[in-house]
Parts: C-alpha cells; sequence; structure tokens
C-alpha cells in the first residue's frame, strides 16, 4: 500500500512539473496519469 501512494504521488508531481499552463492541460495530465495507474490494475 505504501509503494502504491508513493507511486501515486511521483505520478502527481510529473504531471504539475510537466508544464501545463493552462487549467485544461493540467485536466489532461491528471487524466493521463489516473489511466496510466488505473491500467497497473
Amino acid at each position: 500500500m505504501k509503494m502504491m501512494v508513493m507511486a501515486v504521488m511521483l505520478v502527481a508531481v510529473a504531471a504539475g512539473v510537466s508544464g501545463c499552463n493552462t487549467m485544461s492541460g493540467v485536466g489532461r495530465d491528471i487524466t493521463g496519469s489516473a489511466e496510466t495507474v488505473r491500467g497497473w490494475f
């Protein structure tokens, strides 16, 4: 469980650092990250 939380946090940080300038860009990044994490299960 601890590794899962770390993985999700890492994905969230990566999405934030990716350089999105607009809220829609942030939304797309979060959605893409969530889909990636969902794919792990």
